[in-house]
């Protein structure tokens, strides 16, 4: 079809057209009127064909033309091309849609698009989970209505965004979200959030850990401190009092020692290392150094420490492990009342195998059961007990037993004695 139709050409094509009649009008002495009816049939093959493209344009559902002859066809010709490059500009634009959803959707943020009167124009799913918005229904509603919280609604409404907002998600209060606003075309914004909640989670532990550790070197120090300027003059200082002065010494240096080797412990806990399926584990054998050395942690307080261990190995880190188990037996003689009773258990039971320690001890009032695991964290009010404790046992215990895909259980009822266990799933264990 040659494109370059001219109005010559149509001129040329009605000159034919007409050129019979015209002359068969002359013939007969009825030029006018033949050329009327010529004229009257040409009007009469232009509608026909007026509605034939009425009909494909409005009614058929196929994207080919009809067939026509002449003019019509170039028109008809040229519908369908116009057509097809629409068509094809619009797959390209919805492949592009397509593609920004998919990044918008991938991203690790929540990613909401404005207007400048604060309607929203599009969100991402994480947007929708943080702050509940609902796509495509909430098409057209103000962001601030959407988003009821005082801080976000003054926030937008001064329209300065060159500092972040913190504030808690609308349906999830335990979620802290920080947003930010940036200009996102001529009059569109565009609001990015993300949970910071873990980050401030940290942030709260790293302050907490630093007052912590803080005041458990302190009172060693003082001590240490106090004793050192007592013996400036040794002559002067009674031998009791010296033998005192080096025994309390002695001890609070150790104390500081389990202190420091506790918290590299744990530091080294939360560092990734290899994959527990690296390595299987002999259980029975390393719960069989563990009752020896119970034994001679038992000697002051004669308690009767039953070990009952079946013939179950698994795949795990040993050294974790064993840090872990230590610590519950440990606890479990320092803290219960000379000649009592302790069981140590190493069994199958369903999916998977449980350890546990129970104890006759006085027990652990409820209230402090939940924190029970949190650094620093003892029962006891003074901080510089007998036993020497730190608070960071039965936490290097949480942690230790989490790179194995379990959690500490801790039952216990006053004077009655506590049980602590965890369980190891059967996916670790070595058939």
């Amino acid at each position: 079809m040659d494109r370059n139709y001219s109005n010559w050409q149509s001129f040329s094509n009605l000159l034919l057209f007409l050129l019979p009649f015209l002359f068969v009008g002359w013939l007969f002495d009825l030029f006018w009127p033949i050329t009327t009816l010529a004229l009257l049939g040409l009007v009469c093959w232009h509608y026909y064909y007026q509605q034939k493209l009425i009909k494909w344009l409005w009614q058929s559902r196929t994207l080919m033309p009809p067939s026509a002859p002449g003019s019509w066809s170039y028109i008809y010709d040229g519908i369908y091309r116009s057509q097809r490059r629409s068509q094809k500009r619009r797959k390209a634009l919805a492949r592009l849609l397509r593609r920004f959803r998919e990044a918008a959707e991938a991203l690790p943020d929540a990613a909401i698009v404005f207007r400048a009167d604060g309607a929203l124009l599009w969100s991402n799913k994480l947007a929708q989970f943080y702050f509940g918005l609902r796509w495509p229904d909430d098409a057209g509603q103000r962001l601030s209505n959407l988003i009821r919280h005082p801080e976000f609604y003054a926030y937008l409404n001064e329209g300065n965004f060159e500092e972040e907002l913190t504030i808690p998600s609308p349906i999830r209060e335990s979620l802290d979200i920080e947003i930010r606003i940036m200009p996102y075309s001529e009059d569109q914004f565009l609001l990015v959030a993300r949970d910071v909640t873990q980050v401030k989670r940290l942030e709260n532990l790293r302050r907490e850990f630093v007052a912590n550790v803080s005041h458990e070197l302190k009172t060693p120090l003082t001590v240490l401190q106090g004793y050192l300027e007592m013996m400036d003059d040794p002559q002067q200082t009674p031998p009791a009092m010296l033998k005192k002065a080096v025994e309390n010494m002695n001890a609070q240096s150790t104390r500081m020692s389990n202190l420091v080797d506790q918290l590299l412990t744990l530091s080294r806990m939360e560092t990734p290392s290899d994959d527990v399926f690296d390595h299987e584990v002999d259980m029975p054998a390393m719960l069989e150094q563990l009752q020896a050395e119970a034994k001679r942690l038992n000697e002051a307080k004669q308690h009767t420490i039953e070990f009952q261990v079946a013939p179950v190995r698994i795949y795990g880190k040993e050294n974790l492990l064993r840090s872990a188990m230590q610590n519950l037996i440990t606890n479990a003689i320092y803290y219960t009342q000379e000649g009592g009773n302790i069981t140590v258990s190493w069994k199958r039971v369903a999916g998977g195998a449980e350890f546990s320690v129970t104890d006759n001890g006085k027990g652990i009032p409820a209230e402090h059961l939940p924190r029970l695991t949190e650094r620093f964290y003892r029962v006891e009010d003074d901080r510089n007990s007998a036993s020497g404790g730190t608070g960071l046992g039965l936490s290097i215990v949480k942690h230790a037993i989490e790179h194995h895909n379990s959690q500490l259980d801790i039952n216990s009822s006053l004077e009655k004695g506590s049980r602590f266990s965890f369980r190891i799933p059967s996916g670790l264990l070595v058939n």
